[in-house]
This record gives C-alpha cells, sequence and structure tokens, in this order.
C-alpha cells in the first residue's frame, strides 16, 4: 500500500431539519392547538483513528465527504430523525487543522479515539414550542441551523517509540529488517529509502516496542534539501532517537552534529529526547579505527551511550535492542 502523510479534503455536516407548523385536527376539538414538531439534528463529521491503517491514500481519492441533514419535523409533534454522522477512519497520529485559520481541531493518538470534527446543525423549533398563554396558536416554526462546511487538513505523525536517523545509505534500513519483521527496500545507494518504515522489536517473551526509520537526512533537509525533510515529523513523537554513522566516515563527529542541527531546527525539542549514538558496519573497520572513534567527544552529556554495531556479523545488535527498550522505560 502507498505511503501518504498528508492530505486536503473538503467536509459538511449535515443541517438540522425544520420545525413544523400544525395544529390538532381531531373529532370533538375543532380548535385543536399547535403540534408541530422539531427538526432533527444534522449527523456530525467524525474522524475515528484505526489502529489497522497507516496511510491517507483513501482520502487522496475521495475529497468531499457530507453527513446527513435532520429530517424535518412532522405533526403529532414528532421530531424529525436526526441525520447519520459521516465517520472517517484515519491512522493513529493523525493530525487535524483546520486550513483557513491553522487551528488544530484534533491529534488522534489513541486508538479507537473517535473526535467530532465539525458539529451537525440544531433542528429547528415546531410551532408547539412556541405557544404563550397570549399567543394559543402560533404560525410559525424555526428552520433548522446550517452545518459546518471546511476545508481540513490531515497529516500523519508514525507513532513509534524509536526513531532512527542518519545520513542516507548509513544501514537504518538494514537495522531495522535485522531486529524487527519489517522488510524495507536495501540497496547500495542514497534514498533507497523513499518512505517511513515502521518495525515491531521484541525483547525477551512479552515485551516489545515499535520503531521508525526515515529517509535519510542531509545537510539543510530542515529548508526542504533531500528527501528527509518530508519526514521529519515522524520522530517528532518519538521517545528516543537513534543517530546512526558509519563507522568509516572520514568526519563522524561532523555527520552526527548535522543530523543533530537538522533535527533541532526543525523542532528545538528534539534535543532534549534521550538519545544512542551507533556506530554501523563497524565490521568494515579495524580495531585502530574503533579507538579512534571512542576518542571522540560527541557530546556534552556523559550519560548519552555510545554502541559499535554490524547487522551483518549481528555485532552488538541484541545489547542494542534491550538498550533502547531501557531507554524508553526510563521516560
Amino acid at each position: 500500500m502507498k505511503f501518504i502523510d498528508n492530505a486536503k479534503i473538503m467536509i459538511a455536516s449535515g443541517n438540522g431539519g425544520e420545525g413544523h407548523v400544525s395544529f390538532r385536527r381531531e373529532k370533538g376539538v375543532p380548535m385543536g392547538g399547535p403540534d408541530g414538531g422539531t427538526g432533527g439534528k444534522g449527523g456530525d463529521i467524525v474522524l475515528l483513528s484505526d489502529p489497522q491503517l497507516n496511510t491517507l491514500l483513501d482520502f487522496r481519492y475521495m475529497r468531499h465527504y457530507e453527513a446527513e441533514d435532520g429530517a424535518n419535523g412532522s405533526k403529532a409533534n414528532c421530531t424529525g430523525r436526526d441525520g447519520k454522522d459521516s465517520i472517517l477512519r484515519v491512522p493513529c497520529g493523525t493530525i487535524v487543522k483546520d486550513i483557513e485559520t491553522g487551528r488544530i481541531i484534533a491529534d488522534m493518538t489513541v486508538p479507537n479515539e473517535t473526535q467530532i470534527v465539525a458539529d451537525g446543525g440544531i433542528g429547528g423549533k415546531g410551532n408547539s414550542n412556541f405557544a404563550t398563554s397570549t399567543n394559543h396558536t402560533p404560525r410559525y416554526a424555526q428552520p433548522g441551523r446550517p452545518g459546518v462546511e471546511m476545508e481540513i487538513a490531515l497529516e500523519l505523525k508514525l507513532i513509534a517509540d524509536v526513531g532512527f536517523v542518519g545520513l542516507p545509505s548509513v544501514g537504518k534500513s538494514t537495522l531495522i529488517s535485522v531486529i524487527s519483521a519489517a522488510k524495507p527496500k536495501i540497496a547500495d545507494y542514497h534514498f533507497t529509502t523513499l518512505v517511513p518504515n515502521l518495525g515491531i522489536v521484541r525483547v525477551g517473551e512479552r515485551n516489545s516496542y515499535t520503531v521508525a526509520d526515515i529517509p535519510g537526512l542531509i545537510e539543510g533537509a530542515s529548508e526542504g534539501k533531500g528527501l528527509g525533510h518530508q519526514f521529519l515529523r515522524h520522530v517528532e513523537r518519538t521517545r528516543s532517537l537513534v543517530f546512526l554513522v558509519e563507522a568509516y566516515s572520514p568526519d563522524p563527529k561532523k555527520d552526527y552534529e548535522v543530523l543533530m542541527n537538522e533535527l533541532c531546527k526543525f523542532n528545538p525539542e528534539m534535543k532534549f529526547k534521550r538519545k544512542i549514538i551507533c556506530f554501523s558496519k563497524i565490521d568494515c573497520v579495524d580495531n585502530e579505527r574503533r579507538a579512534e572513534i571512542e576518542k571522540i567527544k560527541f557530546t556534552d552529556d556523559p550519560n548519552t551511550p555510545i554502541r559499535f554495531i554490524s547487522a551483518v556479523t549481528r555485532e552488538e545488535i541484541d545489547n542494542l535492542k534491550w538498550l533502547m527498550w531501557n531507554q524508553i522505560n526510563e521516560e
């Protein structure tokens, strides 16, 4: 299924039904009082977060959604039937914005959560509601209130515990394929990963957590360069970040600083997340090179773990899985 993480749609809740004007006409009651019923309420536009969905693809093909109008009131004080709601299923992690104002209407983070984003119009009152001691035969009723029409933006931010970030071709996709059942495309060229990948990592018999791998970042990604800028928001919700740096990079500290700088430009809160620095492809370097890397001071935080891993030989892979698990549970 194609991964789509943003869409714009038009929504319209239902109009309220009209109130009814009528009078009792029964045998023996020639001058009966008013008995016009109230109109039904218009249907709402409701969002439902569906944990089985992971893309907004459907909203690219169908752009207009309407709820049903409420039925008009009728005689004998009968209230009109309420209009049916229109329920739109979205992936967990979807943010809903009013395009005109930019206001965030909803943030669907909880599975099977429902949120009304456009209320249906209230039904108009029938003439039976307007009878008074001085006006026994009101001949008017209210029209139903109109529903809400608006254009909204849907923006998906993946919900994962750990986010993998790195320059292109550092081995993020290979790592996620080794530690989880995810099967991303893997090849020896830049930007093999074109969409985020999610994987479930299992540790022990009952414990598991989710990891997200986004396309490789390059310097200037937060301003729109490369592909990663399109997906930076998918690591905003993570509780921990794993920075992957190639062990044989000419300047591993600069690589890390480029990644950290782009993340903080996109969202300054990123710098407060827990971090792990991983040197990938460690099987391709000798012990002398490893010793050089160990001497580099990457951050001012002495508690930031640094690990040397190889997805090919599985070196330190199990330890990394447990380290990620421990980090997210320390939150």
